[in-house]
């Protein structure tokens, strides 16, 4: 399998980009393109031993950056490890795009400029999995911040599939996030898109609400971009919230700290499944390729984590699977 890394992604690049591949490389033995600027991406391999592991440098003169409007750099930057990176996925070099980049940036080079959309698709959307005890998929995260019932049918059917195909699961549980269990609840999409959902031969369960999302009673949880970027950047706040609170309780004096020492082991589990880097990266689904976007601040695992996603939908020929899903 050959994976492509957009080693300028990161909020650091390219240390943690760079790092991941070379772990990545270690452990799942696939040949890795690292893609950006080769005298920062040669100077980070210089700093380890990678001896004979397949990582191959690729050239890229441009970044999308953070703060590039995604639109416009998209259609200007023509020569950044974006652009560059998923020309090799469209070409059939290689199998799949990891970035650790700008979204929105990543969006419109892969959907206006690279690889478009699979046939049929209205909207691509991103489909973060969240690291719960059942690895819920939460659809979509960012990429529509507006959307249409027909775009959430999409994105249930999308995200449905990708379950079905990556994890295995049968008949996926497919829930609408709302306000309300009640089917008159909701805003006026929601209503709209119920009946689109109850119709679709989905396993669909009726309106759940965020909290009956994170206690695991779907697997694939959908709604526009505007609100589930929310959702996740709540519930990444408050993890990280609930985590200084309880390191606060246990230093609040010796017997806590007593305590606190012998259930560390027991802490350290706890913060390794909610940690966000365990899963690595969001698949960006309906686009006609693999690609994997993480998080600015990702770390080497992270990164590395990523690659795993990757590689593992390409595994699963999650495009093709989309594919005959949408009859196109």
């Amino acid at each position: 399998m050959r994976i492509v890394v957009d080693a300028m992604g990161s909020d650091t690049h390219p240390e943690p980009d760079v790092a991941g591949a070379i772990l990545a490389a270690r452990e799942f033995g696939d040949e890795i393109f690292l893609v950006g600027d080769e005298k920062q991406i040669n100077a980070e391999l210089g700093k380890t031993a990678i001896g004979d592991l397949p990582i191959r440098v690729i050239h890229a003169s441009q970044v999308i950056k953070m703060t590039d409007k995604p639109s416009e750099a998209s259609r200007v930057k023509k020569d950044s490890s974006m652009h560059v990176g998923l020309n090799l996925v469209k070409t059939g070099e290689a199998d799949a795009f990891v970035s650790m980049g700008n979204t929105g940036g990543i969006l419109a080079v892969a959907m206006l400029h690279t690889l478009r959309r699979i046939p049929g698709v209205k909207r691509p959307a991103l489909g973060v999995i969240f690291p719960l005890s059942n690895n819920p998929l939460l659809i979509d995260n960012g990429a529509n911040t507006d959307a249409k019932p027909d775009f959430l049918l999409q994105f249930a059917l999308m995200g449905s599939l990708y379950v079905e195909h990556v994890r295995g699961l049968t008949k996926p549980r497919v829930g609408l996030i709302s306000n309300g269990e009640e089917e008159g609840k909701g805003n006026q999409l929601i209503k709209e898109t119920m009946p689109l959902l109850a119709e679709s031969g989905l396993n669909f369960i009726g309106n759940i609400e965020p909290k009956e999302f994170i206690q695991g009673k779907a697997d694939v949880g959908v709604t526009d971009g505007f609100i589930g970027n929310i959702i996740l950047k709540t519930a990444e706040a408050v993890a990280s919230y609930m985590k200084d609170i309880i390191r606060e309780e246990i230093r609040a004096n010796l017997l806590t700290m007593a305590g606190g020492l012998l259930a560390r082991p027991a802490f350290k589990r706890v913060g390794q499944r909610l940690d966000p880097a365990e899963v690595g990266g969001a698949p960006l689904l309906g686009v006609d390729g693999v690609v994997i976007v993480g998080h600015g601040r990702s770390s080497a695992y992270a990164v590395k984590q990523a690659i795993g996603q990757a590689r593992l939908a390409v595994q699963r020929d999650i495009v093709e699977a989309i594919r005959d899903g949408l009859g196109s």
